[in-house]
């Protein structure tokens, strides 16, 4: 709730950085309540909630910002950490599986942040667009990076989060406003590697295309040389610039996205490990629970019991 437990005013124009912050950090509050999270009536929009520190969980990003208007979180890509707070934003341009930690958080001063999910069709209309200029790629960049958070991006974000309280306005608004944003972020230095997945031809972008071939068929046997056929590219071509975006080789990739898979599926659904193992491509139950204790730290069924017991919080993507 605000301070004066109104719904927050509009930001005006000319506050600083630092007011805007505030702003924004109100604006989440008072609409999120006491929740941890909130699905809003903004298409892609989602705010989050956290009053303690978490210990790590394995969760898969899809392409998104995610603004920290209070707190902090880390976020581990391979053997690569991420650290982002009300002063930098974190940027994603592919689906990558990460381990994620809240590690800034209290009751008193709970992190509040806002994702928004970006739509690649947007990146590429904004591209297409002679005044759009951004710079190209580093050959060594991953699709993951964080960027000092603007006034600029702030004021849009404010802006996005007020027309929560007129609903009306939002089919004719969100959009606006959300391609501002994209906007801001291209325009950045942190843009390049979104801006190289986004255009077709580019070695991103043909990477990105078996990486999403992976995401979409991750139960199905994959070889790199179909791999390299869908991209469009030699074997070891891809494989390095698999490993530039993602900080992991196809094959590991596919492990992450299986043993996710497989741990939401007997979370939410009630599946055994025997029956999941084959679900999600395992052709041996005894390499599942060896694969699944190594990447979540204890077997299946003890790992599932403590998550119901909540001695394990699942973080959403935020």
């Amino acid at each position: 709730m605000s301070r004066n437990g109104k719904h927050p005013a509009a930001p005006l124009p000319g506050l600083s950085i630092q007011d805007l912050r505030t702003e924004l950090a109100d604006k989440i509050a008072w609409l999120i309540g006491s929740s941890e999270k909130l699905i809003t009536q903004i298409p892609e929009v989602m705010l989050v909630r956290r009053t303690a520190p978490s210990a790590p969980c394995s969760v898969t990003y899809t392409p998104s910002v995610i603004v920290v208007a209070q707190g902090s979180k880390r976020v581990d890509l391979g053997r690569t950490t991420f650290v982002y707070d009300q002063s930098r934003f974190l940027l994603t341009s592919i689906d990558l599986p990460i381990v994620s930690q809240v590690v800034g958080a209290s009751e008193a001063k709970p992190l509040l942040a806002m994702a928004i999910k970006l739509e690649m069709p947007v990146v590429r209309e904004l591209l297409s667009r002679e005044e759009v200029r951004v710079r190209h790629a580093s050959s060594d960049s991953p699709a993951m990076v964080t960027g000092e958070i603007t006034a600029e991006l702030l004021s849009a974000c404010c802006r996005l989060v007020d027309l929560l309280a007129t609903p009306q306005d939002i089919p004719y608004l969100s959009g606006l406003i959300q391609r501002e944003i994209v906007y801001r972020l291209l325009c950045g230095p942190e843009g390049v590697r979104l801006r190289a997945i986004a255009t077709s031809g580019d070695q991103s972008h043909r990477t990105a295309r078996a990486i999403s071939w992976i995401r979409d068929n991750y139960a199905k046997s994959v070889r790199v040389d179909d791999l390299a056929e869908i991209a469009g590219m030699g074997v070891s071509t891809l494989h390095h610039h698999f490993r530039v975006l993602t900080h992991m080789s196809p094959l590991q990739y596919q492990k992450q996205l299986r043993l996710q898979a497989a741990r939401g599926r007997m979370l939410l659904d009630g599946i055994d490990a025997s029956t999941v193992a084959f679900e999600v491509g395992y052709e041996s139950v005894s390499q599942f629970n060896r694969e699944y204790s190594r990447f979540f730290g204890q077997p299946p069924m003890r790992d599932i019991k403590a998550l119901r017991e909540g001695k394990i919080v699942v973080m959403s993507a935020a």
